[in-house]
């Protein structure tokens, strides 16, 4: 027994990983549908073993089905979440549009698994920022010991994070490099990403902070303790796969960098990798494909009283976007819904 599975953009970067991870994670599948829009009409995608092929979003009825993964851009999501909601079909959604809604949970499975309970209010789960998941499942075991204060990150974030035209802008232009007259002008970004580093992801805010910065200040909040600061600076880099992020923690109460190292090390989601030698953490590169949230760099802030300096990686399709609804589901399943 199982439940009968929705998959919105399943043509996409995300909607890919997330039909590797329901098959990788054996999630209790007795149905699954794959949509796209209509321009993607029959285009085939696996699914295990199994090929499928793209129903259309549009004509698609919802009605009987028990979970949707949505991973579509907000235009889209504002049109349809609403409809498989009201169909009864739980959805889960990797767009920004609900994050910030009072009346729809915003999850983190590691760190607020609980707050799934309040699915019922819309029928809708958010997912939150790709930099905010990987970021709040070192801070949440942290807080938990010591209570945090402020937070200031600066997030190294890779193309992934904006789509398929991205990841292939920042190849063209790789290869445009060594071409003479083959030069790739910028179109996804606003200046070359190859061999170049962004520090601007999503708009400008009055403020003078993107919304990308916002998110992971609002998102921290809802998801962890409104009471916690944070400050970021988020720059895109020429990587195609694995946002990282340096974080410096102030807290309310002293934490050593070995008892920390310790917290992290049996915390849920987290993998410590730190060796105080060449090599001795993990790069993007090394986080593709896998689950976990990566910690590295553990040290003391002698510049305040009481700093932790960390490391933190991840690969933003999986924990970052797909893996993180998955899990949302699993929860949701355990607590919330029944099977068949």
């Amino acid at each position: 027994m199982g439940y009968r599975i929705v998959v919105v953009g399943a043509t996409g970067n995300v909607g890919h990983e997330m039909l590797n991870i329901l098959d990788e994670r054996q999630f209790p599948v007795d149905d699954i549908a794959v949509l796209a829009s209509r321009r993607s009409l029959g285009t085939e995608v696996m699914f295990g073993d199994k090929t499928l092929k793209t129903q259309d979003l549009a004509a698609f009825d919802f009605s009987g089905w028990d979970i949707a993964l949505f991973a579509i851009g907000s235009e889209a999501t504002k049109e349809h979440a609403p409809r498989a909601a009201k169909a009864g079909c739980v959805v889960i959604d990797n767009s920004s549009l609900y994050r910030y809604d009072p009346d729809v949970p915003l999850v983190v499975p590691e760190v607020n698994a609980e707050a799934v309970d309040g699915y019922a209010k819309k029928n809708i789960i958010a997912n939150p920022n790709c930099s905010t998941a990987q970021m709040v499942v070192a801070l949440k075991p942290l807080h938990d010991r010591a209570k945090i204060k402020r937070v200031v990150v600066s997030t190294y974030q890779s193309v992934s994070g904006t789509g398929k035209d991205a990841i292939d802008e920042l190849w063209n232009q790789t290869k445009g490099m060594y071409v003479p007259g083959q030069e790739v002008a910028p179109n996804v970004y606003p200046k070359q990403i190859a061999f170049n580093v962004i520090p601007h992801i999503d708009v400008f805010m009055d403020s003078g902070e993107t919304k990308e910065e916002w998110k992971m200040v609002a998102e921290t909040k809802k998801i962890v303790d409104p009471s916690i600061k944070v400050t970021a600076t988020c720059v895109r880099v020429p990587v195609f796969v694995g946002h990282s992020e340096a974080v410096n923690i102030e807290f309310e109460d002293f934490l050593d960098e070995d008892e920390a190292r310790d917290i992290l090390r049996e915390a849920p989601g987290v993998m410590v990798i730190d060796k105080r030698e060449d090599g001795g953490y993990v790069t993007p590169v090394e986080c593709v494909g896998d689950f976990a949230t990566f910690i590295s760099r553990i040290r003391q802030d002698s510049t305040i009283e009481n700093g932790i300096n960390l490391w933190c990686v991840s690969d933003n399709l999986r924990k970052g976007a797909a893996l993180n609804a998955v899990q949302i589901a699993e929860v949701l399943g355990q607590r919330c819904l029944k099977k068949g």
